[in-house]
């Protein structure tokens, strides 16, 4: 199929892209990387009256450390998160969720802040964002607001940019010492979206109690979920075989998936809890880490 009648327009500078954002209103969407939307357009499930192309804008393409935060504009490419050196070795559970983003077809042009914008309650990078607290730059025309991850994504394909506003950054605060993530998902074959996926960070005291915890599941809910409950029993405790099994638990609770053809309700949700569990042990393995009945 070929998609709707739509105008395309190339902004070469912000300013540009958000002027016909504010000229277009909820008939125009930013194009990045194009990897979700323009499949949407094929079929029709999408169909923008505008598209305004900020590929251009040379100025979105950064991933730097700064303030505290690894910032990584609107237009950096998932391959470049991948093979970025300081994600590599201060981000784990980034680096692990760059890795296995679709394809290294649609990496190199995939981009993190496109996929939050997407939300698709499939998607790994959602479920990266919530375990990892970012926070996301949203501007427009009247200015630049901070908005969490958790207020981010409101819903199936629906976030909280207003028809105005656009995406221009992703933040990750930056991991203190002894902190450590880990993410595992399942899929039918390599590019295909998550049957069920799971992150994990953990932050560790000198004592090896869990100072901070992460958790989040994705492709078992209408977008991506948060374990929140998880997060604080495994907070101030030392990990053990027995308190992973007891988030497990709870995470399979939080599901909330609907049977297709990549499941029943009843797979996804003990799928989730499986790979939340692998991936705590992830990451308390990387910390070293030996705690009561620990299989890791």
């Amino acid at each position: 199929m070929f998609p709707a009648q739509f105008t395309y327009e190339r902004a070469r500078s912000e300013d540009e892209a958000l002027a016909a954002l504010a000229k277009y209103g909820s008939d125009a969407r930013i194009l990045a990387g194009g990897q979700s939307l323009i499949p949407a357009m094929r079929y029709r499930l999408a169909r923008p009256g505008v598209l305004i192309d900020i590929n251009p804008i040379t100025a979105f393409e950064y991933i730097e450390e700064r303030d505290g935060y690894l910032s990584v504009g609107a237009t950096a490419r998932d391959y470049a998160i991948e093979m970025s050196s300081p994600i590599r070795s201060r981000y784990q559970l980034l680096a692990a969720t760059s890795k296995v983003i679709a394809d290294p077809v649609v990496r190199q042009t995939g981009t993190l802040a496109g996929s939050l914008c997407h939300n698709d309650p499939a998607g790994d990078w959602p479920v990266a964002a919530l375990a990892a607290r970012a926070q996301i730059v949203v501007r427009g025309v009247r200015g630049t607001r901070l908005v969490s991850a958790d207020d981010f994504l409101v819903d199936s394909f629906t976030t909280a940019v207003g028809d105005d506003e656009m995406a221009v950054e992703v933040r990750f605060p930056k991991p203190p010492p002894l902190t450590y993530g880990a993410y595992h998902k399942i899929e039918r074959k390599v590019g295909d979206f998550a049957t069920a996926c799971a992150g994990v960070q953990l932050t560790f005291d000198t004592g090896g109690r869990v100072a901070a915890a992460g958790i989040a599941i994705g492709a078992v809910g209408a977008k991506a979920l948060r374990v929140a409950d998880g997060e604080m029993m495994m907070t101030g405790y030392v990990p053990t075989e027995e308190l992973i099994g007891e988030v497990v638990e709870v995470a399979k609770r939080v599901a909330d998936p609907v049977a297709d053809n990549r499941g029943s309700v009843q797979y996804k949700r003990e799928m989730a809890g499986v790979l939340v569990g692998r991936a705590l042990r992830d990451a308390c393995r990387l910390s070293g880490l030996k705690g009561e009945g620990a299989s890791w």
